[in-house]
């Protein structure tokens, strides 16, 4: 039994133990994207790469055997480069967007493609869900928000873009309706208390989402009724304009009314009629009651900021871009109060991006913060996008969608009906990766800093293999690991899969040019488990974001 040490840390493995073997022993994680345990290591990815003591170079833990004295590094700053350089060629010759170009110019990042997929499915309950983790107001949004997703909806090339917004409209309003409406779980009540000033929709997307995560919140405004500009500044005009159905104010209050009951159900408290005054010193009196406070009272006039103690910006309080932080302590703010844009998503997306914050600010700092102690805010995806489609790309998306035109509600101030709403979402292209929430590739990427265009060359056409009932392949996001390969020669299928071509152009396909179906009869949803990436992904699993 070899004895050797790994990060100053000794362990004793049985002969022929590879350094990864010994390295799991201690309880030290190696990423690795071409080893699965039951398959001959193929060491081909050289992201479990270590450092021995003696060698010249690095070497790969799952192919390299541990040895009596052997003393290895596995996590020192060469050993973190070389795995960030082989990640990054891997991405070089990576083809696909890990999130979909409709979820990208969403201000909120809602998971877009899951929502449609779930749709479809009929999985209502779902998709509500999928919904409000990043949207504390869908139907007053569905009803006007100016939909920037669909002017990036890939599906404009083809006809017309997915109606997204009306389908959320409809995953929304189907759960207003129902006996028992989506009611989010929260995390268990901490002795924290926010408050919020402002009850407009930044302020009631931050009360949503603090309050999911556990914390007290009142919310104050100088109205009768929570709302802001929902309630009492959005016009006529906005609600006839050709971006958004046919509405009125009245309908518009009464849904806004539902979303808000949700919330005050979450066991957030409204204190309307309350106007925190716009001088020195509101802000600190705030501050003696509450552990945090998040300003979002709209549009500010000049000098207002000023008057409370804030920070001026260019179009209203001056706040930290990433974390929503003020000047003062424990003090966030959002909306329109810190930008001149007069965008509701917008602003709705500031509450649950500033929630993030104060919760971390809440959570790490008990005491409300010391010196060097910092926030960093809500966590930005990482993500590979294919950029603009090459011809006849779009026809491989479309592959994966019905032809038949946009769905027109019969009366739009209604919404869609259970079929139109079906039919819509059969619409959508799927552009999104199908096992973005646990690519290996696109982990292990975030955590080592890769940069997808460190190694430019000509991109590979876009491809798309949906002969197979239940599987999709993409070879643009196969890095050549043969894990699939090895389980197919193993549950022996007649074809199963092997390499074609050579060197750089080498890929996985079925022998003699035949079609995934035909080559993957008995473990197809094996070869779709062990794939590290999005290469192999199961058609239609609506409950997951791996869908």
């Amino acid at each position: 039994m070899p004895k050797l040490i790994i990060d100053n840390r000794e362990v004793g493995v049985d002969d022929g133990a590879t350094v990864l073997d010994a390295a799991e022993e201690l309880g030290i994680e190696i990423p690795t994207m071409c080893f699965l345990k039951g398959c001959k290591s193929s060491t081909s990815c050289m992201v479990c790469v270590v450092k021995v003591d003696g060698l010249a170079n690095l070497v790969p833990a799952c192919g390299t055997v541990a040895e009596e004295g052997m003393r290895v590094e596995s996590n020192c700053e060469e050993v973190r480069q070389a795995r960030k350089a082989a990640l990054e060629l891997l991405l070089s010759d990576h083809v696909g967007d890990c999130i979909g170009p409709c979820q990208i110019t969403c201000p909120a990042r809602m998971n877009i493609p899951l929502m449609i997929r779930q749709i479809a499915a009929g999985e209502l309950r779902d998709a509500i869900a999928t919904v409000k983790k990043d949207i504390a107001l869908p139907a007053v949004l569905g009803r006007i928000c100016p939909k920037p997703c669909e002017r990036a909806c890939r599906r404009n090339a083809c006809d017309e873009a997915v109606s997204i917004c009306l389908l959320k409209r409809y995953a929304a309003d189907v759960d207003l309706q129902s006996a028992n409406p989506y009611m989010p779980a929260c995390k268990p009540v901490r002795n924290k208390r926010v408050a919020i000033i402002g009850a407009g929709p930044a302020g009631l997307a931050a009360a949503y989402y603090l309050r999911r995560d556990g914390f007290n919140c009142t919310v104050f405004d100088d109205h009768e009724k929570p709302g802001g500009a929902l309630r009492y500044a959005v016009s006529q005009e906005e609600l006839a304009r050709p971006a958004t159905p046919a509405f009125d104010q009245t309908r518009l209050r009464r849904v806004l009314d539902k979303e808000i009951a949700l919330i005050e159900k979450l066991g957030v408290k409204f204190q309307g009629r309350t106007r925190v005054a716009i001088t020195p010193g509101s802000i600190e009196d705030l501050r003696k009651d509450f552990d945090a406070v998040f300003v979002a009272v709209g549009r500010l006039k000049p000098g207002d900021a000023g008057s409370m103690g804030l920070e001026t910006g260019p179009n209203g309080i001056a706040i930290d871009g990433k974390t929503y932080r003020t000047n003062l302590a424990g003090v966030f703010a959002g909306g329109d109060a810190v930008r001149n844009r007069k965008l509701t998503v917008r602003a709705v997306a500031d509450g649950k991006e500033a929630a993030v914050s104060i919760s971390q600010y809440l959570s790490l700092f008990p005491q409300g913060g010391g010196p060097g102690q910092t926030v960093t805010g809500a966590t930005k995806a990482f993500n590979i996008h294919i950029g603009k489609l090459k011809d006849d790309e779009i026809e491989k998306f479309m592959a994966c969608a019905t032809e038949g035109p946009r769905v027109r509600p019969s009366r739009e101030d209604y919404g869609f009906t259970d079929e139109q709403a079906r039919q819509e979402a059969a619409r959508c292209l799927h552009c999104d990766c199908r096992k973005a929430e646990n690519c290996r590739l696109r982990q292990y990427a975030q955590e080592y800093g890769a940069r997808p265009g460190r190694y430019k060359g000509e991109r590979r056409l876009f491809v798309q293999q949906v002969q197979h009932p239940d599987v999709i392949y993409e070879p643009g996001k196969c890095i050549d690991c043969g894990l699939c390969v090895q389980i197919a020669a193993e549950a022996g299928e007649k074809l199963g899969l092997t390499f074609i071509g050579r060197g750089f152009d080498v890929r996985v396909a079925v022998p003699f040019d035949r079609s995934l179906a035909q080559g993957l009869k008995r473990c197809a949803a094996q070869c779709v488990a062990s794939c590290p990436t999005g290469a192999l992904a199961l058609k239609n699993n609506p409950k997951s974001p791996n869908a």
